[in-house]
């Protein structure tokens, strides 16, 4: 049996950076919980598939990059940053052509070698800035 490390690598290279979002099955059990799931996020595995689809729809060249991970018993957690260009609608935001560079963290708990919840921290507001929406603060 791999590591729960090793399943979460495999992960993100194939659903996250390939944009095999349909594979995402292989690393995560149906009835898995997004903890905080984006809008318009539905439950289980059919639920971050979708969120997935209209990530790489936004972002067709995204890319993440694991920084730093821990694991320890049945959960992992891994330092994140992904960059991407805005191509396609995204929360609402219509496409801006903008390169951006997000960073985040994100805790999964496996179960019998696939993750059965998870929960991600991304810097959405920094997202948002890059895109334009939100004014950078004023110094």
């Amino acid at each position: 049996m791999q590591s729960n490390s090793s399943v979460v690598l495999q992960f993100i290279e194939k659903v996250l950076n390939r944009g095999e979002v349909d594979a995402a099955g292989e690393f995560f059990w149906e009835d898995m919980v997004e903890q905080v799931p984006l809008p318009g996020q539905g439950p289980g595995i059919e639920g971050l598939k979708y969120a997935l689809r209209g990530l790489r729809e936004a972002f067709p060249d995204m890319h993440w990059t694991v920084q730093e991970q821990i694991a320890e018993g049945d959960k992992v957690v891994s330092r994140f940053e992904w960059t991407g260009t805005h191509r396609g609608t995204f929360l609402g935001v219509p496409a801006t052509d903008q390169t951006v560079t997000v960073w985040g963290m994100v805790i999964d708990r496996l179960d019998g070698g696939k993750i059965k919840d998870t929960r991600i921290i991304m810097d959405t507001l920094g997202l948002m800035m890059q895109l334009g929406v939100v004014p950078p603060p004023k110094g």
